[in-house]
């Protein structure tokens, strides 16, 4: 927590103080970030699982006048929708042509599903341990019971790699293991983004076999899924706006400006840009500013 107060000043100017809770009740983290806020500008929230992250979010949101943003959620799905925007240009295709699977259905993987279909996606398929979510499943808590009302248009019941064949996307957020074959059998010039860390879903070597672009989350392959190109610029732009939350159009707007920073750069291994360019935190703070005030929850 301390290593990542000095991301948000390094990156972006945003002076942050890690607070550590000795509790993991819902009512009692609630309650005390409550009693926080009105020390603080904004409220990162970090390593809550799932489904206990959505209820203390959502409470928070609504209690609060200030940013509520809860980067294992957010931060990961703004950065990958960038990519996969650069991915889906890179291959000469529109967001809403393709279709993709995720594997994962906690905090990072509902999150990153939601805001791929905000962006306009052709299709998604998320699963858990037991298969693909959908609504004839009746062991789904409240988070997975809403995600299967509004994905898999395509209607699949069974496992990840059955919902793999043909498909023109895969995103990995749950650390379990995607066979060879699977990848193979997608569709051409498909996108593979194996994000567990250290142990991605597939191996990146064997998934640049088949796939036209291989994103990980791991610093030492190309394309990383790495948060810092968006929660610092998220921040710097909601306080610059004097924002009282951060929408679904201020993080569509970040995932823009972030890959908007690659340019005409643009290649299989470079559709992110890297955590070290500079241009990249105040594209996103200016970008975030813009769509809250048109979101209507700027102050400034």
């Amino acid at each position: 927590m301390e290593g990542k107060a000095l991301l948000f000043k390094q990156f972006a100017g945003v002076d942050a103080v890690p607070v550590c809770l000795a509790t993991t009740d819902v009512d009692e983290l609630v309650e005390t970030v409550i009693r926080l806020a009105p020390g603080f500008g904004g409220i990162n929230l970090e390593d809550i699982s799932a489904p206990r992250c959505f209820e203390i979010e959502d409470r928070l949101r609504a209690a609060l006048d200030i940013p509520v943003f809860h980067d294992d959620q957010h931060g990961t799905a703004v950065v990958a929708l960038a990519a996969l925007r650069n991915a889906a240009r890179l291959t000469g295709r529109d967001l809403g042509e393709l279709r993709a699977v995720v594997a994962g259905a906690g905090a990072s993987g509902i999150a990153v599903s939601r805001i791929l279909k905000e962006a306009g996606i052709g299709d998604i398929s998320v699963a858990d341990s037991k298969g693909i979510v959908h609504a004839g499943r009746e062991d789904l808590n409240p988070a997975k019971a809403a995600l299967a009302g509004w994905s898999n248009a395509a209607g699949y019941t069974g496992s990840v790699e059955e919902a793999l064949r043909g498909a023109d996307v895969f995103i990995g957020l749950s650390g379990a293991t995607v066979t060879e074959s699977a990848v193979a059998g997608m569709a051409g010039e498909s996108i593979v983004f194996a994000l567990s860390n250290p142990t991605p879903e597939v191996d990146p070597a064997v998934a640049r076999r088949h796939a036209r672009v291989v994103a990980t989350g791991r610093s030492d392959h190309p394309n990383q899924i790495n948060n810092v190109l968006a929660f610092p610029g998220i921040f710097r732009g909601a306080f610059d706006a004097r924002a009282t939350a951060i929408t679904e159009g201020m993080k569509l707007a970040a995932a823009e400006a972030i890959a908007g920073a690659v340019g005409d750069d643009l290649r299989a291994d470079f559709v992110v840009p890297s955590p070290f360019d500079p241009r990249v935190a105040p594209a996103v703070a200016s970008a975030v500013a813009e769509a809250a005030r048109r979101d209507g929850v700027a102050r400034a």
